[in-house]
């Protein structure tokens, strides 16, 4: 089993490449495409009024701020033209795949956050409302098993619900693959992004276990530390390897998967 998490800039820079690595990776591979999309989110609610909002927490991690409006964007974009969009794509390179939102089945179960800590303009800690955003508390992985022996690949939308109130939630791409990928006891988990992986003081870091991991989480940049963050949690969770590479070259998945440079996560024991 492979989770794969593709970023919207990713998609957008090498939509094709990458449709294409899944295609070929499918007739011997189960796979779960977890994708992204924050840029075409913002550019519809910008066409449709609303001016988007991002927030950034102590630990340096942004993300954006969903409020009730944003969350009908969100969903139509994540859960209806990207998803589809990926599933089509896949389909017409003869690959069964299906596309579903983690709200489907309860794939992405979340709780909604009542409150969120960010640092203001000021560089002031401030505690705001939480908006429409959840942390994703469990996976369906019955479901998810179950959909790929229908169909080698399964596109899933972090889109998420919160069970008990039947609450839409938005939820961050990286953690939502990284759950997955824990939950499945995935081989691997590949999170692609537009650079080689983690670089630091100009070089590339090529191995790290969960601990060093988070500890480089804290020197690097928004964005990819929360991809550190995530990766940590997915291989101490059980997935043999996280691997953070570049998404923009030729058979990138493929390419990752055969050795090419990148940013490895291993558990103490991993070789």
């Amino acid at each position: 089993m492979l989770v794969v998490k593709a970023g919207g800039r990713t998609l957008l820079a090498n939509m094709d490449t990458i449709l294409d690595d899944i295609a070929a990776l499918a007739a011997k591979e189960e796979v779960i495409l977890v994708h992204g999309g924050g840029d075409l989110v913002t550019e519809y609610s910008r066409r449709m009024g609303i001016e988007p909002r991002f927030v950034t927490s102590p630990s340096g991690v942004r993300s954006r701020y969903t409020d009730e409006r944003e969350l009908e964007v969100y969903t139509m974009v994540m859960a209806g033209l990207i998803n589809k969009r990926l599933t089509a794509g896949l389909v017409a390179r003869g690959v069964g795949a299906i596309g579903v939102s983690g709200v489907d089945a309860a794939i992405l179960a979340a709780k909604r956050k009542k409150h969120i800590l960010i640092i203001d303009e000021r560089g002031r800690k401030r505690l705001i409302p939480g908006g429409y955003t959840g942390r994703i508390k469990d996976v369906n992985s019955e479901a998810l098993r179950e959909l790929v022996r229908l169909a080698r690949v399964v596109v899933l939308s972090p889109l998420a619900i919160e069970p008990e109130t039947g609450q839409l939630l938005n939820t961050d791409g990286d953690q939502a693959a990284a759950r997955v990928a824990a939950a499945l006891r995935a081989d691997k988990l590949i999170l692609l992004t537009d650079v080689d992986g983690v670089m630091l003081d100009g070089k590339l870091v090529e191995e790290l276990d969960p601990q060093r991991a988070r500890e480089l989480a804290k020197l690097v940049g928004p964005g990819m530390n929360r991809k550190l963050i995530h990766a940590a949690e997915a291989v101490e969770a059980g997935v043999g390897e996280a691997i953070i590479g570049n998404g923009t070259k030729n058979a990138p998945i493929q390419r990752l998967l055969s050795g090419a440079k990148a940013t490895r996560i291993r558990g103490s024991g991993g070789g």
